[in-house]
């Protein structure tokens, strides 16, 4: 299996971000994420089809939002809010607020 694509921190870009979070569903994905910390693939609630399901996590994993970990055949999704932090400060917060208003 070839290794998932994550961008390094200092390639995150703020048009891909505010592209991935222009979803519902993604914007869904990642307030789960905020509430609930790293959860694996299936304990995403959404009634959606699996592969949708995927393409969205696949548009947030590219846009730096979120990490993958691998663990036998369970993916582990986790904010990468250290990260976007470091590049955006409060910008994850700001979203966040936003979607829970």
């Amino acid at each position: 299996m070839r290794p998932l694509f994550h961008p390094a921190p200092s390639d995150l870009e703020l048009s891909t971000i505010l592209h991935a979070l222009s979803d519902e569903i993604r914007l869904h994905v990642i307030k789960r994420l905020h509430e609930q910390g790293e959860l694996i693939c299936g304990a995403i609630e959404i009634d959606i089809p699996k592969s949708t399901l995927s393409h969205h996590l696949k548009v947030l994993r590219e846009s730096g939002l979120i990490h993958t970990r691998m663990d036998g055949t369970l993916r582990h999704i986790s904010l990468r809010r250290e990260d976007l932090q470091a590049r955006f400060p409060g910008l994850l917060d700001t979203i966040l607020t936003l979607v829970n208003t």
